[in-house]
């Protein structure tokens, strides 16, 4: 059997933090959307269990342990009992350290496959559970869609998205660890001024008005990221200067983008973007987080 699988990254529209919860995690509050920026993976039946990755651009990512990718297919093993392996192939377009989600993508594109491979059996939910013990966000990529995420991660609600989104991504800086920006927080504290409005904000998604969409975004992680990686600032204001009607930081960072009104003033954007900033990406939001392309028995 074969299996080729679009793992799609994803944007914060909002970002809160409600406080700390007693096992140390944090309580989010956050507002997402899939775009169609995506990795592509193929699994095959094998014997063994391999990975061979194929990095683009500044989306490096290893093949070893450190990869989510191996790590979802080992703890999909362990659970079921299964015996045989698979033959994995990542093509990776997101980039790493980003905020995109892009690890978090690829896990729930295996835990996806290999379970409809391997025929485990295992529902959404059982599904879901076992990639919150991979990481916060594999529960909405398994998902996908636009949801308000809050809890660690584990709590998951698919919201209606009006129409599509367009939206220019750049990563201007080396990537940002997500311990390093959450300790700063704690440090520094939130203003209240930094807090989004993600009810506001799942409204005008939902009726597709962007205008107000655009004053109820944010992330109060962003000022954290910006003292840590200054040209984070430099970038959110040049996507304003090419017209995007607000722009920000997505996830811990390093990557930031901007919405347009329309496809015509984002691709503008991002072709004069990319003279500053090459790694400047155009997308749409997306309906889904995976999406199996093909499958051959």
């Amino acid at each position: 059997m074969m299996l080729q699988v679009r793992a799609r990254g994803k944007v914060n529209w909002t970002l809160d933090v409600l406080g700390q919860l007693p096992n140390g995690y944090h309580d989010l509050d956050m507002l997402l959307s899939s775009v169609t920026l995506c990795d592509l993976l193929e699994f095959r039946e094998s014997e063994e269990l391999t990975l061979t990755v194929n990095s683009a651009g500044q989306s490096f990512a290893p093949a070893d342990d450190k990869n989510l990718v191996l790590r979802a297919a080992r703890l999909l093993r362990e659970e079921t009992g299964v015996k045989v392996g698979a033959d994995i192939k990542l093509k990776k377009y997101i980039p790493v350290c980003a905020g995109m989600g892009g690890g978090s993508s690829d896990a729930a594109a295996t835990l996806l496959a290999l379970n409809m491979m391997w025929k485990c059996g295992l529902t959404p939910d059982e599904l879901s559970s076992l990639g919150l013990r991979i990481g916060a966000d594999v529960p909405f990529c398994l998902k996908g869609g636009l949801c308000r995420v809050k809890g660690i991660g584990e709590t998951v609600m698919p919201l209606r998205m009006g129409k599509p989104v367009h939206l220019v991504a750049i990563q201007p800086c080396r990537g940002l660890s997500t311990k390093e920006v959450f300790d700063g927080l704690h440090t520094e504290g939130i203003a209240e001024e930094d807090r989004p409005d993600s009810d506001l904000a799942a409204s005008a998604l939902e009726t597709g008005d962007i205008r107000t969409l655009s004053r109820a975004m944010g992330n109060v992680l962003q000022p954290v990221s910006i003292r840590k990686r200054p040209r984070l600032r430099q970038a959110i204001q040049a996507l304003r200067d090419s017209g995007a009607m607000a722009a920000q930081m997505t996830g811990s960072g390093s990557v930031v983008y901007g919405i347009y009104p329309n496809a015509q003033k984002c691709r503008e954007a991002m072709i004069a973007l990319q003279m500053q900033y090459p790694s400047a990406r155009a997308m749409l939001t997306a309906d889904s987080g995976v999406e199996i392309v093909e499958a051959e028995t």
